[in-house]
């Protein structure tokens, strides 16, 4: 847990890193919010795949908000953490940050949770072997 007087930071494995480009903008300019949730699904698509062990699909996505807009040319970064490990699913929250485009201070723009069940080769549910 961070210090209530220390400068925030992220909580889990970086998970994934890209640059939010142009392509990527809303109609306001921003990066669109579609476009950073499929970031976050891939980010902990990743961690979940090497938890499981495969192949994994998602099934849910709970409590998401976003805290700040994303800027054209922002790194963003996504951290994973492993919440829970079912019999065949992995719960993971996973946060957003990016560099202030000012004074390069780390922002958290958003975290969500995500569900993913791990299927076989056939797309079915298999059971997670720790």
């Amino acid at each position: 847990m961070n210090d209530i007087d220390s400068a925030p930071i992220p909580q889990g494995e970086l998970s994934l890193q890209t640059v939010a480009m142009p392509r990527d903008t809303n109609a306001s300019g921003d990066i669109f919010g579609g476009w950073l949730l499929s970031q976050m699904d891939m980010a902990g698509a990743i961690t979940a795949a090497d938890v499981a062990g495969g192949r994994v699909a998602t099934v849910a996505i709970e409590g998401m908000a976003f805290l700040t807009p994303v800027h054209v040319g922002a790194v963003v970064t996504c951290y994973s953490d492993v919440l829970e490990i079912g019999r065949s699913s992995v719960r993971i929250v996973v946060e957003v940050w990016i560099n202030s485009k000012h004074d390069g201070e780390p922002i958290k723009v958003t975290e969500g949770e995500f569900v993913y069940v791990a299927i076989d080769e056939k797309g079915r549910t298999r059971t997670i072997n720790r």
